[in-house]
């Protein structure tokens, strides 16, 4: 009888520990998804310390649009979400995208030049996290962080720090350092959400270590608005969207060998985004295959 109370016990426990887990991914899966939607988007970000006396400010970078975020992929274990970006309320500008990936072991780590490391992380270290995959315009890899969804006095957020590249805002303009680390942080909001930065500029070199030039904040505020100020996105993306499904098949053939990968910035002074936003939507897999295969390094 001692037998049977304890295993009863046991099953007791395990079965609220499972309950729970269950309970905290569906709370995850809801703030992840709260993310999607038509939003006014505020960009700030402002360098606030450099240990170089002599290091001169850069300006405070300010910025205004209108975004649409799109739920692409929804499965147990995986969400993605499209960022569109409408420009004059008449142009569509395909912007970055997010995959949240539960309990995800591979990833890959931004280490300079336009190269990353491919990581392998143990099924303990993943517990129960999430790790975000941000992807650039032409859905080539940008940075990845794992870390656990908090929810709490009634606080809905997410926050990781990584290795990436330059932001677009700056790597145009600057060559004084070659890494961000980014400390990201994604807030759920009564009016939207708060992409909200701690950023570290990194001057990286092979066998040194890292050198901080300057540390910066940034606010990415997402205020929701009606869904029908982003039909003109909506509408794009449900013409455009196997153009983009097999460019992203095509990425992800590349991601899941699993191996540290380094890309040219360029192919006859062409960005990989000028070649694939300038293709026919009808475009054949093989001819994206050709053009992405182009800027692989060996």
């Amino acid at each position: 009888m001692k037998i049977e109370k304890i295993w009863a016990t046991i099953f007791a426990f395990t079965f609220m520990n499972v309950s729970a887990q269950d309970m905290k991914k569906k709370q995850d899966i809801e703030a992840i998804k709260s993310m999607c939607g038509c939003y006014e988007v505020s960009f700030k970000y402002s360098e606030t310390f450099s240990p170089n006396e002599d290091y001169e400010k850069s300006k405070d970078y300010n910025a205004r649009g209108l975004e649409w975020a799109e739920l692409i992929v929804d499965e147990e274990n995986k969400l993605s979400i499209q960022h569109l970006l409408i420009v004059k309320d008449s142009m569509i500008v395909k912007h970055w995208r997010q995959d949240w990936l539960y309990q995800n072991s591979n990833i890959h780590d931004y280490h300079k030049n336009n190269a990353w490391k491919f990581t392998a992380m143990t099924a303990e270290e993943v517990k129960g996290q999430w790790t975000q995959k941000v992807y650039q315009v032409d859905d080539g890899p940008r940075y990845s962080g794992s870390a656990t969804w908090v929810h709490v006095d009634g606080k809905h957020y997410w926050e990781n720090k990584t290795a990436a590249p330059l932001p677009r805002r700056e790597y145009t303009k600057r060559s004084d350092y070659n890494v961000m680390l980014r400390g990201n942080k994604h807030e759920i909001t009564d009016y939207g959400w708060v992409h909200e930065q701690d950023n570290d500029k990194i001057i990286r070199e092979e066998g040194k270590d890292d050198v901080l030039l300057a540390k910066e904040k940034g606010y990415n505020i997402y205020t929701k608005v009606d869904d029908e100020k982003c039909k003109l996105a909506r509408t794009w993306w449900k013409d455009n969207q196997h153009f983009w499904t097999s460019v992203r098949n095509e990425w992800d053939e590349i991601y899941n060998r699993n191996t540290d990968l380094s890309l040219k910035k360029s192919v006859n002074d062409k960005p990989l985004y000028e070649y694939l936003f300038g293709m026919d939507i009808e475009t054949k897999k093989k001819d994206i295959a050709e053009v992405v295969g182009k800027f692989l390094k060996e």
